[in-house]
Parts: C-alpha cells; structure tokens; sequence
C-alpha cells in the first residue's frame, strides 16, 4: 500500500505516529490531504475556504511546529464561530462574505499548539441554523456516500471531508445536533461533548444560551478523545465549565467501559415518527451492546415534547437575532432582508418579537427540562437513542416556500428530533456509525452520558469501534478500502 493508499483509512494519531518516527514529513501529509480535496471537492463542495499555500508553508517549517499530538498531520476548520486571524469567517452568510478577523480564537490556538496544521475551512449552513448544509453563499456540500443526499448540518463540510478521507478529522460545533446529524448522515464518529468543556474565548461567554459547543467529527475514537484533550479546559474569564476529568480522554478509549446499565428509547420526545432504517439501526447497536456485555433496558424520561420544542426555539430564535444583530455591530452593516436566506431573516424577525420575559421562562424551561434528564439518568450510565428520525435526506427536502420560510421547519424538527435535547441539558452525546442501510446509506445512533461523562462515552464507543470497525469503510467516490 503506498502513502495516498495509507492515509486514506489512517486517523490523525496515526499519521502523527509516521511524522514522529520520521517515516514521513509534515509537508507529505499536507501536499497528500491537498491532493485528495483538489480531487474530491468539485463533488462534494466541502471546502470553501482552501488555506493550501499558509498550509504549505507551516509543514515547511518543521522546527516551528509545536511538538503535539497531531504534530504535522492536517486539519480544517468550520466556516462558523471558530476564528483564525487574516482568514474570512462567513458563518455561511452573504452578510459577512467581506469578514476577516484579527486573532485567532483559543480554540484555533490550541489546536495549532497541539500540532494541527489548518488546510483550509468548511461549508456550512447560514449561521449554522439548519440541519443540512446547503447555503446559498456557497451552494450545497454533497453526501460522499450519495451525492444527492444531503450531508447533514451544520457541520456538513467537515462530516463530508473526514468520510470522503480528505483528512483524517475536522472541527464542528453542535448547537442543535450540528456535530451528531452529519456524523450520522455520513458515517463518521462525532461525539458532542458536555456545555463548557471546550472554551469559546475571546470573543463568547455561551453560544446560544449555553446550546453550543465546540469539537471535532473524527474518523476514529481515539482521534476525537485525544483532541478533546488537547483542546478542553477553560480560559479566563469562561462562565462556567464541568469538572475537570480525572485523567486523559485518550486513556479511557482503551479501558472497559464494565457492565453498564443503557436505557433504550425508538421515538423521540416530541412524538413525531421515525424512519424504519433508523429503528433497525438502534435495535442493532441495542443488540450489539448486550453481547457486548452491557444491560440494555427499554425506558425514556417522562417529558412534554411540545414544551420542549417551544422553549427550544424561543431560545433557537432569540439566538439568531442576536448574532444578526451582533455581526452588524461588529461590521458596521444594517440587517436587511435581502442579504439573508428567507428562513434565517424569518427567524431573525422572530427571534426579535421574543420579549425578555419570554426569552427568560424559555431558559427556565429548558432548565426543568434538564433536571428532569439529570434525575432519569442517575438509574443508567448512558441513553441509546437513532441519532436521527430518517436516513440522509434528498438534498432539497428542507427548502421552504418562498411565500412561507418556516414550511420546512416541521421537516427538520422530524429529521432531527432526537439531538436538541442533549444541547437544552448540557450532556455529552456522540453519534456512533454502525450500521448502513440497503441504499449503502449510513444510519448512526446516538449515546449519550450523564453530564461532565464523556470518559463512559469514550469507553463504550472504544468497545463499539474494536467489535465492529468502521474507519476502512469509505464511501465509493473515494475508494472503498473494506
């Protein structure tokens, strides 16, 4: 197998190993992953924002390279919250095409100090408010497994990257399930981690009232928790974060997770039906859990869907006025209708009619929500749900009357109706790719911990990944290694 072979199905600690043992330079991983998004992205339109030549020019550098563990092995970024200084942020917005920050975010610089070399940034839905990556700025990402098929969002340029094997990971951010759905729709291993885990500084306290978080979609395991390590931890001045873990995440890949107690649940919250794939999916991870060793015991917390989704969207719109109206302090611009899509100017327009009061019972009401959660979850060490209501969606599926904006809005309530509730309490909850569909169509399912629990999460998805191996299975248009 020669080197492009290899890096096709290495992860990224596996492509540090060859940099560290000086089987490869940092500038062969980088002219390799330059090489494979030349290749692949005019079909999958995952990469907006090609950084080939600064890409270059770092690995060129080698004894500047911080000695991390990603030393060398190249990264992108997601074209939403996360900044890299000189570099425009879009947020996948005509509003902010002329945007270019000065500093880089401290998770920007951490990354960077645990080694990563940044190749470029990531298509991504308007302000990262759908669940599917189709702006109009840059047109839709496609589904490396069917490229009519949407990628999921709004992470779907990093999920469509690291399935494609442009590289081995790439950044996310998961307000609503914006790691999780594309994770699934792609089949990659996306793992959102608790509120506050990974700091938003400097330029955030709490992204959406506490609803988004940052990470990363990874095609390994052991990727996800070694860059959570190098990457979590507060910065002065953070709000709040969760307890500091006990050791590091990467240890806890590799140690058995024990007997756990999971609680198993097929419908979602708010009611509404899911597809028969996904229903196989879940039942099969349920099945493949109890070999494992594990107790698996059908039961969901008593909760009103209809008041969830409520107070979710309160907060969901009143988020989407005020980073509208944020970026146009930042700019200098005025919003106007016709420098946004019509679904993000209407939920703007909404998000400004939510007076204080509604917005604050709103944040109540999630903060019952997630007690109720809390309680349900000190009689099991994890919940196992689909990650999402259907397969991967036609691309399309989630596009509105002109007339009526907001038509698609049940659409995308239905398709991802098992996510949000994990962003209202704060818990850390990973898609895990495990099964495909007839169509050769991943189908993921979602665990998820009791909060600051990531450690139970890394070591079940550890397990899962040892008995059944996913990272050789690619998608066709880049080579199926399986």
């Amino acid at each position: 197998m020669g080197l492009a072979e290899e890096l096709d199905v290495l992860d990224g600690l596996g492509q540090a190993e060859l940099v560290r043992r000086k089987e490869v330079q940092p500038i062969e991983l980088v002219d390799a992953a330059i090489a494979r998004i030349e290749r692949l992205n005019p079909a999958l339109n995952a990469v907006v924002t090609p950084l080939f030549e600064p890409a270059r020019q770092a690995a060129r550098r080698v004894q500047e390279l911080p000695d991390g563990p990603f030393r060398g092995v190249p990264y992108l970024v997601k074209d939403l919250v996360a900044s890299l200084a000189n570099v425009r942020l879009t947020s996948g917005s005509a509003f902010l095409c002329d945007y270019v920050p000065t500093h880089d975010s401290e998770l920007v610089r951490r990354l960077k100090q645990a080694g990563l070399i940044i190749a470029g940034k990531t298509n991504t839905p308007e302000f990262g408010l759908v669940c599917t990556t189709e702006p109009q700025l840059f047109g839709p990402a496609h589904n490396p497994w069917n490229i009519g098929r949407t990628t999921g969002g709004s992470s779907g340029g990093s999920a469509a990257a690291v399935a494609s094997g442009m590289v081995a990971m790439a950044h996310g951010n998961d307000g609503g399930g914006s790691i999780r759905i594309p994770a699934s729709c792609c089949g990659v291993f996306g793992l959102k981690p608790t509120r506050g885990r990974v700091s938003l500084a400097p330029d955030i306290g709490e992204a959406l009232s506490g609803l988004a978080v940052e990470h990363a979609l990874t095609r390994s395991v052991r990727d996800s928790a070694a860059l959570l390590d190098a990457t979590a931890g507060p910065a002065p001045g953070d709000p709040y974060w969760p307890a500091q873990p006990s050791r590091p995440f990467l240890q806890e890949v590799s140690t058995d997770p024990g007997r756990l107690r999971i609680a198993l649940t097929k419908k979602p919250a708010i009611g509404t039906p899911v597809h028969p794939d996904c229903v196989c999916a879940v039942e099969d991870a349920a099945r493949l859990c109890e070999e494992l060793g594990h107790r698996v015991i059908e039961d969901e917390p008593k909760l009103s869907g209809a008041a969830v989704y409520e107070a979710f969207m309160t907060v969901w719109a009143a988020g989407c006025a005020a980073a509208i109206d944020g970026w146009a302090e930042t700019t200098g611009q005025t919003p106007r209708p016709d420098r946004f899509e019509p679904l993000t100017w209407n939920l703007y327009e909404a998000g400004r009619l939510v007076n204080a009061s509604a917005y604050v019972l709103a944040v109540s009401a999630l903060h019952t929500v997630s007690r109720q959660v809390a309680h349900f979850m000190l009689n099991y060490d994890v919940a196992l749900s689909p990650t999402l209501g259907m397969p991967p969606a036609p691309l399309g599926y989630f596009s509105s009357p002109p007339l009526d904006p907001l038509e698609a809005q049940q659409r995308m309530a239905a398709f991802a109706a098992f996510t949000p509730l994990l962003n209202a309490t704060g818990q850390p909850a990973m898609s895990v790719p495990l099964w495909w569909n007839a169509e050769n169509l991943p189908i993921g399912v979602q665990f998820v911990g009791r909060y600051g629990d990531e450690a139970t999460l890394f070591r079940l998805a550890g397990q899962l990944e040892a008995a059944r191996p996913w990272a050789g299975r690619l998608p066709p248009l880049a080579g199926d290694k399986a």
